[in-house]
């Protein structure tokens, strides 16, 4: 009887010594640890209510940096070993950095996340009439599911430049008391019809319009107004009224539609958080956190938080822009280095979020190598479709820095591919920044109903993901 208990202590040994198994964080989290958890949860939901567009998560990313204090900075300015800055590209894009005291040939530490989230833009001739009701069109942004946006509250949010330069905030829909906008869907007993469409056929792009009013223009005696567009013409004239806007003004505007309303606690016990945006603000908010509260690295460490990551990544403000180069050699310059040596030995956090397991819909998904709620942040070795085509695949080296780092720092996190093959996939700006010669892997939060108007995440998987960007910035 004793040879068979010590031999089963021995197995038991072996296994725990030779086999790999996924933890959830509530075996390796403290009580502590789950309270910070929740309170680093409640200043991310109220950064993803303040930053439902790029534009506005720059806003409010801009003034942590400063309240930390961050300085703006541009091409071409003086740095200083242990200076803290920001460049703002175009109000759509940002780069926070600290610069470390070691030589700038060491490299730099890069985390990069994306702030554009799927939604619904206005087109440049949006406001339109029909039998007295009044509507906006929209184009969509990203990779959407088009049934998912009728019949939900939705708001206005973006930017009016007017003709003599003067450029207004729209937000219309996010306050106590606002008004919000619609897209009407049909009532089941005249859908069959819809209903017997593919998914993805039963909603058209061109139909997704936003009902905006319903009311004509009065004349001072409370009479209608005459005209095929007594409607449009009083939309018109309460947009007029609150931002001193014209109907050709849209035409040098960036507005869009996104879900209103604020991120909410998921479950009784409330350890999940629903919002619109969390991909990919549940990444860009740890890996700015983590540049503010890691004062003591020797290292300088740049933070990205890039636009049009939805569509391509292409532009001025995107991650194929020349930008982060140009930072790179700049500071490079200015640090007596050599640009080319020193992304030759930087190392990038490519910080973008993964779907996370779903048992409802587990046919898609390829479980001993999915995410896991509260399991932990994601690490990404590759990611691409089909034979990985269209990825950054991290060398094993390279990952294997990564997984010393998070072992030291007591980081939870697992390795996760985006469903099963041939079933999709997906890709993040990681291989842009490979592409500069800077070794890039991808990291990032598990998410449920991702590019769905309401997303859902751990609050314990984000703030493992806070951890994980702490470490790195060591």
């Amino acid at each position: 009887m004793t040879e068979m208990a010590d031999e089963k202590t021995k197995a038991e040994a072996l296994r725990e010594q030779l086999l790999y198994k996924k933890k959830s964080v509530f075996e390796t989290m403290s009580g502590t640890d789950v309270e910070r958890a929740g309170e680093y949860a409640d200043g991310y939901s109220e950064y993803l209510f303040r930053a439902k567009t790029e534009r506005e998560a720059v806003k409010i990313s801009v003034t942590m940096l400063e309240n930390a204090g961050y300085l703006p900075y541009t091409l071409g300015d003086a740095v200083i070993p242990g200076g803290k800055y920001y460049l703002n590209n175009r109000g759509k894009a940002l780069f926070a950095f600290r610069i470390g005291t070691e030589p700038i040939n060491n490299g730099v530490r890069i985390s990069a996340a994306h702030i554009d989230s799927p939604r619904l833009d206005l087109k440049q001739h949006p406001l339109f009439e029909e039998e007295g009701m009044g509507y906006l069109k929209t184009h969509y942004y990203g990779g959407i599911r088009k049934y998912h946006w009728p019949t939900i509250p939705l708001a206005l949010h973006g930017v009016v430049t007017k003709q003599d330069g003067e450029t207004i905030e729209v937000n219309i829909g996010e306050d106590a008391g606002d008004p919000v906008f619609v897209i009407t869907d049909l009532l089941p007993h005249l859908g069959k019809a819809q209903g017997a469409k593919p998914l993805d056929k039963a909603f058209a792009g061109e139909g997704l319009n936003l009902l905006i009013g319903a009311s004509p223009l009065l004349e001072e005696d409370g009479t209608p107004a005459d005209g095929s567009d007594s409607v449009k013409l009083n939309m018109m004239r309460i947009l007029n009224d609150k931002y001193g806007i014209v109907e050709s003004d849209f035409m040098t505007a960036e507005l869009c539609a996104v879900p209103a309303g604020r991120p909410v606690d998921i479950g009784l016990d409330r350890c999940m958080i629903g919002a619109y945006g969390h991909d990919d603000k549940v990444c860009a908010y740890p890996a700015l956190t983590a540049l503010i509260d890691s004062e003591d690295s020797a290292h300088t460490v740049i933070c990205v938080l890039a636009d049009k990551e939805e569509t391509g990544s292409d532009g001025t403000t995107g991650m194929q822009s020349a930008l982060l180069t140009d930072l790179i050699g700049e500071l490079s310059d200015a640090l007596d280095g050599n640009a080319a040596l020193v992304r030759s030995r930087s190392m990038c956090l490519s910080a973008d979020v993964n779907a996370a397991y779903d048992p409802l819909y587990s046919e898609v998904f390829e479980k001993r190598n999915a995410a896991m709620l509260n399991s932990g942040v994601v690490l990404s070795k590759y990611t691409g479709s089909g034979g990985k085509y269209s990825t950054n695949d991290a060398s094993a080296e390279y990952v294997g820095k990564i997984r010393d780092m998070f072992t030291r720092d007591n980081v939870l996190w697992q390795t996760a591919e985006l469903g099963k093959i041939d079933e999709g996939g997906g890709g993040t700006v990681a291989k842009y920044i490979a592409n500069e010669n800077i070794d890039t892997v991808d990291l990032g939060v598990p998410v449920l109903s991702m590019h769905a108007p309401f997303e859902v995440i751990s609050k314990l998987d984000l703030y493992e993901t806070y951890k994980a960007f702490l470490a790195f910035c060591k």
